[in-house]
């Protein structure tokens, strides 16, 4: 499979890339800091931005499918970014993406009308973060894209050690927390499996 994989040098992305490099998929990763990434053996390296079109343009190029793993980093970068990625994806007839969101878009449990940054289950003293993620989900929704949108709680380092639960537009019931090593196994899990397509899923412990 050709991926292009952008947040390559993220913690989730870093993770993603090592994973799909031992399957031997064709990867190009699209990164602002080459030296930041994890292995660069067997992976196409386009250094740019993902607010760049013309970069975005060299991306896509040759791909079947997005993988996204863009953190917000206390930017507008995902609100900014994503009405790009889809044109250029639609212009390039690739129909398939997966990203990385929070927990905060998925539906309440108490609140169903909600999303989970603005019911009472939510922790966060700011919901800018969410707000961010929740833009790429409009987004999505209102394209002709296949996506799914990976949405985990609270994200510790660590390996991926198995036991998780997912569930469709809600967070697993008391999810707590889930790894970081856990949350890359299930994104490429879902790329390989072209499961949950025009869903977002919570994933937790």
């Amino acid at each position: 499979m050709r991926i292009l994989l952008l947040g390559a040098t993220g913690r989730v992305g870093s993770d993603i890339l090592k994973l799909a490099v031992a399957d031997h998929h064709e990867m190009k990763v699209l990164v602002r800091s080459p030296e930041k990434l994890a292995t660069r053996e067997k992976v196409t390296v386009i250094e740019g931005n993902v607010l760049d079109e013309q970069s975005l343009e060299e991306a896509v190029q040759g791909v079947d499918v997005v993988v996204s793993a863009l953190s917000t980093d206390k930017t507008t970068t995902l609100s900014e970014s994503i009405p790009m990625l889809i044109s250029t994806m639609e212009k390039h007839q690739i129909k398939r993406i997966i990203t990385v969101g929070t927990a905060g878009i998925l539906n309440s449990r108490t609140e169903p009308a909600l999303y989970r940054f603005e019911s009472s289950e939510s922790k966060r003293k700011t919901t800018r973060a969410a707000e961010e993620h929740l833009s790429v989900y409009k987004n999505l929704v209102a394209s002709e894209l296949d996506w799914t949108i990976v949405c985990p709680t609270y994200l510790p380092d660590g390996d991926a050690v198995g036991g998780y639960r997912i569930n469709e537009d809600v967070l697993p019931e008391n999810g707590r927390e889930i790894s970081v090593g856990d949350t890359a196994d299930f994104v490429y899990r879902t790329l390989m499996n072209n499961t949950h397509q025009k869903k977002r899923v919570g994933i937790a412990y």
